[in-house]
């Protein structure tokens, strides 16, 4: 009887088969709040094509003062910015699922980026002054390169009144 009230109220309620399942999330309160409570600059996208979907964001100031930006790309593919101040030693195999550095390095928006390759994710690796920037996941190159070319460690400049 239960089952059958169940089936006939689904039945009823509005659904939107079109709707897309993954949920996107809004990043910019998390991002201001980081920004002023971080040792290092972090770094976000701006710009990016709307096909792009932010997914996940978290900041563990207790791990190494991590910072976390997952997106689905234009093709659904996982891309995410990593940052921290945790030994890049230990930190990038660990958000880069075990990846490991070819020895290459590739000029993205003007900075040399290790490039870094696995069966899971490839990563592009920028180590700076006490942290380790990491754009990485199973998007293809051209997907990583696309957002280290958006990322912007500073909040855009607010138009003068």
């Amino acid at each position: 009887m239960i089952a059958a009230c169940a089936g006939v109220i689904y039945l009823f309620i509005p659904k939107d088969e079109h709707a897309d399942p993954i949920k996107a999330v809004d990043f910019t309160v998390e991002l201001a709040t980081v920004r002023t409570d971080a040792p290092y600059p972090v770094a976000a996208p701006e710009g990016l094509p709307e096909k792009w979907k932010a997914t996940s964001v978290r900041y563990d100031e207790a791990e190494g003062k991590a910072w976390h930006l997952g997106f689905l790309d234009a093709d659904r593919r996982y891309v995410a910015v990593e940052q921290s101040t945790a030994a890049s030693r230990t930190y990038v195999p660990e958000v880069t699922q075990k990846a490991k550095d070819t020895g290459r390095t590739e000029t993205v928006a003007g900075k040399e980026w290790q490039v870094w390759e696995g069966d899971k994710y490839n990563a592009l690796v920028l180590p700076g002054k006490g942290h380790t920037t990491v754009v990485t996941g199973s998007a293809p190159k051209e997907s990583l390169v696309e957002m280290v070319e958006a990322l912007r460690t500073t909040p855009p400049a607010t138009p003068a009144s």
